[in-house]
């Protein structure tokens, strides 16, 4: 019998498994009890940080979401931490300028980060090249990222070139990110045969069980040669989630080809430590077992399960539910105006809004965002196909013939010394200081929580506030 090969796991019941069915709502001292466990288990990696982690942490729990990392470092001994992070957008919504996202990477990586896992809501590699650069500068490990979607444009020709770029930018490993679960098993397969066939990195590949083809997907993507899959503990996996963890060590391990290395023991101890709060968040209601099954909708529209529920809470808004299918119809069409932007954070909440206003006020483009006059303008990369003339003067009147070209990084000044002096009287640790400038409002509520608490006032600054989160 041939010998097997193994294939790795990172495991995302730290971060994006909670983020995609609750929100990213689950507090720290809820992960701290099961470090240990998780540590024994054998993981390539653990994804805990980052994404909407952080704004989550301060906006909503009033946690410092840099203890949160370096108690996580603490207690993972043995296996590497993994943290998403959105290229020149840091983990905000908006591009920063090149010394912040240098200082960003950096105090990642010394407070715990192994990991960095780099990615562009356009596919604009213009936008990964200064986290790339920092992460090999403070010497963690860079995978390069490139956001999987379906559209008439989107070939595999194109998402191979996109990933050759990004392994000469020095990228350690490459990851294809399908946030919406659109990876169909025989589709993937031939895929990662090619991709694996023009690199000579490891390939991750990321996706989601939205449409219920993950688990499947992974199957054939290991039969292809992937190196590392990202699947979610049982109590946190399927729906909007990962594919669960167990099950698909428990195929590999009983097949011909593959092995895992993973303790079946440990697992099983660490998922019956995340049953019982699994539990208390469907009572809660924040678990709404709705997200659980399959949506054939992320295949029709190609619309990721956390732009699906913004949709639904913005139509409910503006008492609209009904119009809910006719959103969906228009979602396409938008995107295709938009260059077809993969619909990732931020773009899934542009073209989502546009969508809504679309319909809701009975004329297309009789509103429009900023972020929308942004996507035009190139602010925010460029797009898969470039925006028509026609559209862009819609949208921008005379000022469609300025349209930036560039990379949008370049226009923008230092800020770090700036956000210094903005948020001094707040600053309790260097950290703080890019806190403050990713989320200035939510920051500085938590900042005036976290010494309302230290010095023992009774505080009223708690935010109960339901309002949309980008999940």
């Amino acid at each position: 019998m041939a010998e097997k090969r193994k294939i790795k796991f990172t495991e995302t019941i730290l971060r994006d498994a909670h983020q995609s069915l609750i929100a990213t709502r689950m507090k720290t001292e809820e992960m701290l009890p099961v470090l240990e466990v998780l540590d024994d288990i054998g993981y390539h990696a653990l994804e805990c940080w980052g994404g909407a982690t952080f704004d989550a942490s301060v906006r909503f729990l009033h946690e410092d979401p840099w203890e949160r990392l370096r108690l996580f470092r603490k207690h993972v001994k043995k296996t590497k931490l993994q943290m998403l992070l959105r290229g020149q957008n840091l983990l905000g919504y908006r591009h920063y300028a090149d010394d912040m996202v240098d200082e960003f990477v950096n105090k990642s990586i010394s407070n715990g980060i192994d990991i960095i896992r780099i990615f562009d809501a356009f596919n604009d590699t213009r936008n990964l090249e200064s986290a790339i650069k920092a992460c090999k500068k403070y010497g963690a490990h860079a995978q390069g990222t490139i956001s999987y979607t379906l559209s008439p444009v989107h070939t595999s020709e194109m998402f191979i070139k996109l990933i050759k770029e990004i392994a000469e930018m020095g990228a350690d490993s490459v990851c294809i990110k399908d946030m919406a679960g659109l990876l169909d098993p025989y589709g993937t397969y031939d895929l990662v045969k090619a991709i694996k066939s023009e690199i000579s990195i490891p390939l991750e590949l990321h996706t989601h069980a939205t449409s219920g083809l993950g688990s499947m997907t992974y199957m054939k993507a290991a039969e292809a040669g992937v190196d590392i899959i990202d699947t979610a503990l049982s109590p946190f996996a399927e729906g909007t989630s990962q594919p669960p963890t167990e099950p698909m060590v428990y195929a590999f391990d009983h097949s011909e080809l593959i092995e895992t290395g993973l303790s079946m023991d440990k697992l099983n101890e660490a998922s019956e430590y995340f049953r019982p709060i699994r539990e208390a968040y469907i009572k809660s209601g924040l678990l709404d077992t709705k997200v659980m099954g399959v949506d054939i909708n992320t295949l029709v529209y190609q619309v990721p399960g956390g732009m699906l529920s913004n949709l639904v809470s913005q139509l409910k808004q503006a008492n609209a539910m009904e119009k809910f299918e006719a959103v969906l119809k228009e979602v396409p069409r938008v995107r295709e105006d938009l260059g077809y932007p993969p619909l990732v954070t931020p773009s899934s909440q542009i073209v989502g809004t546009q969508a809504v206003l679309n319909i809701v006020t009975g004329e297309r483009y009789k509103m429009v965002p900023n972020e929308v006059k942004d996507v035009v303008r190139g602010k925010y990369g460029a797009t898969t196909v470039p925006i028509s003339d026609e559209f862009a003067r819609k949208i921008l009147g005379d000022e469609a013939d300025h349209r930036i070209t560039h990379r949008p990084a370049d226009d923008l000044a230092p800020e770090l010394e700036k956000a210094k002096k903005e948020f001094a009287e707040y600053i309790e640790q260097p950290e703080d200081i890019l806190t403050g400038a990713m989320f200035p409002g939510p920051a500085v509520e938590f900042f005036k929580f976290r010494q309302a608490q230290k010095y023992g006032i009774d505080s009223t600054l708690l935010n109960e506030k339901d309002e949309v989160y980008p999940v």
